[in-house]
This record gives C-alpha cells, structure tokens and sequence, in this order.
C-alpha cells in the first residue's frame, strides 16, 4: 500500500510538472487511457471476461463521475498550490466519507466520532488558512476532497456485490469517456517534454492502481489504510526537491489536525466494525 500511495503521488507531481496552461481533463484523458492500457489486460488475465458484466451500471456510471471530477479538481489543484497544501486537504477524505455515510449508508456514529469529525473540520479550515495567503486551489482541492469522499461512498454501497477489478475497469473507461467529450473544446498540443510528463502520469498512475488493488486483495482494509497518511511525505518531498518549497506552519498545524483524526476514526471503525 505504501507503494502504492507512493506512485499515485508521483502521478501528481508529473500532473504538476506539466503545468497550469493545460487543461485537467488532458491530465484525466493520459492518466486514464494508459493506466487502461496497463490494468485492463491485468484483469482480464486474472478474472476473466465474465467479469466485466455488472448489473448495477448506474452505480458504477455515479462512482465514477465523482472520481473523474475529484480527479480532475486535484489536478486543476497542485497546478496553482504546493503538493503539500493540496494534501493536506485531501487527507480529510476519511472524514467527509464518515459525515456521508451516515444519511446514505445509514451508518451510526456515536459521539467521539462526532468530536472527531468537528476538530477534522477545525483543521481544513486551518489548513485552507482563509486569513492568510489563500489560493483559489485550495478550494479546488477542497471539492476534489469531497468529490472522493462521494466516490468512496459509492464504492462501499457497490462492493457488496461488485469486485474491485470491475469497479476500476469502470472507472478508467468512464474517465477516458469523459475527457474525450471535453477536450475538442480544451485541448492544447503539449510540447514533447509535457508529453513525457503525462506519459509518466499514467504509468505511475496505472502501477499505482495495481498496487492498490493486490493491497486490498491480500490484507484487511483496517491494515492498509493508515498507509495512506504516507501521501503527505511523499507531498512535502517531491515540494522540496523540484520545487524548493516547504510547508508552511498553517499546512503543517492542518494537516496533523486532519491526519490524527483520520487516524481516530480508523481507530473507531475498526472497534466498532472488526475488519473480518
């Protein structure tokens, strides 16, 4: 799993390498089309072509428009904002989702995790620092945040019957689908090197799908999750060697406020619901 937030987080750094002139759906269409590339014939070796029939197409068409947008507002993002800001934000994922679960999958959350959510919300704010040197990114990170909170929404309800190769499968095809709708009226030739960059976007992108998908495959959910906090050091290096920048103490006071309670309700998930 670790690998895996490693790689994904690579794929931003190359989203942001290419920079704010292109637009994000470009970053949608190359991260998506070639992680296909990568992961469909993957799939088909390991499942089959049973395995692509879902009876629930709707579900996977709704999960998949809110992880193409969130996708798309992260990529719009770290194209004006440092790597570390943006992920600071994301990490509030886990609370967004725990807030939503409660009128769409009918989840209890008992008082803790009501503190817990409140102070998390304490620290996006923190983290957004409205009072200091704000950036329209930020917002954009925000909606990309809780886009992936209703994706993951959606997921939960879908993994009752579905399996995670064919929510992926969808939601590559689905991204692809979209991007291609959008960019006869966006689309901008990048030059040789920004092509590179997209090109690295979705290998690391793609690697990244395949390491996530064996990690929750091979090991409880309640194991691999806390390795996804790691996106934050993966953040505040890649700030550090390409761009010269370090956090500042709002990001940094934010972020462990979002990350502690992120871990809280992990911890209280995995008690309330004991991974089987």
């Amino acid at each position: 799993m670790a690998g895996s937030v490693g790689a994904l987080a690579a794929m931003q750094m190359f989203v942001k390498l290419v920079g704010p002139e292109y637009s994000p759906f470009q970053a949608v269409f190359f991260r998506n089309a070639i992680a296909a590339m990568m992961v469909v014939p993957l799939m088909f070796y390991a499942a089959g072509p049973t395995s692509f029939r879902t009876k629930r197409p709707v579900g996977h068409v709704l999960r998949s428009l809110s992880g193409v947008l969130g996708n798309a507002s992260f990529y719009y993002a770290y194209a004006q904002i440092p790597m570390s800001d943006g992920m600071s934000i994301a990490m509030s994922v886990p609370i967004f989702t725990t807030l939503l679960a409660i009128p769409f999958l009918g989840e209890k959350v008992g008082l803790r995790r009501w503190t817990a959510i409140a102070i998390g919300f304490v620290g996006v704010m923190v983290a957004l620092d409205p009072t200091g040197d704000f950036q329209m990114g930020s917002l954009y990170a925000l909606l990309g945040t809780l886009c992936w909170a209703v994706s993951l929404i959606f997921i939960k309800k879908l993994s009752e019957t579905e399996t995670p190769y064919l929510i992926v499968f969808y939601y590559m095809i689905t991204g692809v689908a979209v991007s291609l709708l959008i960019l006869p009226f966006v689309w901008v030739t990048p030059t040789t090197e920004h092509l590179i960059f997209y090109i690295c976007a979705g290998l690391v992108g793609g690697l990244g799908q395949i390491l996530m998908t064996f990690a929750m495959k091979f090991a409880p959910a309640a194991v691999v999750t806390p390795f996804e906090y790691t996106a934050i050091c993966w953040a505040v290096l890649f700030d550090l060697l390409i761009w010269n920048v370090l956090p500042d103490l709002t990001t940094v006071l934010g972020a462990g406020i979002v990350i502690s309670t992120g871990l809280y309700i992990w911890h209280r998930e995995t008690r309330v619901r004991p991974a089987k």
